[in-house]
């Protein structure tokens, strides 16, 4: 800690230490989980109110502000709603490893779905890679219960 003009100033670091972590993703969380593990395929919940379809589920409306208990089946494929391609190397905090660039990160609009989910996206060619562009989930063979199950989304 640094004292500046009667100011303590933190620091945070988080050094070369294991810091072990668990935290619960919940009811709705978990269903959106298990649903990719078990069957490869994803839900969404949907407003009783507005009809929209939220990727991945959550308990309230974000328009409505109503509670959502409705489970829906959504499609593995979807449209590219935002895209960057990742030109500098950083650790996957997934894995530990550092990840090889470049490489593709897109939010998907899956069919059935209102809202985007953000995840890799297994090309790096800004030819390709477009707002609008097509895609369909590809997942890990051995699906452990986490959102790396997705292993990446891949052009179609």
């Amino acid at each position: 800690m640094e004292k500046k003009k009667g100011m303590e100033l933190l620091t945070i670091s988080s050094g070369d230490m294991f810091q072990p972590y668990r935290w619960s993703v919940g009811k709705y969380g978990s269903k959106f989980l298990l649903e990719i593990k078990e069957n490869k395929r994803f839900i969404g919940v949907k407003c009783p109110k507005c009809g929209r379809v939220y990727v991945p589920p959550r308990k309230v409306c974000g328009r409505c502000y109503v509670a959502m208990d409705e489970f829906v089946p959504v499609s593995d494929e979807g449209e590219i709603v935002v895209c960057a391609i990742i030109e500098f190397g950083f650790v996957d905090p997934s894995t530990g490893v550092q990840r090889p660039v470049p490489y593709g990160y897109v939010f998907v609009k899956l069919d059935g779905a209102d809202t985007a989910l953000p995840h890799f996206l297994d090309s790096a060619d800004p030819e390709k890679v477009k707002v609008g562009a097509r895609v369909k989930a590809v997942f890990e063979e051995e699906c452990k219960g986490s959102i790396m199950d997705i292993k990446h989304f891949t052009l179609i």
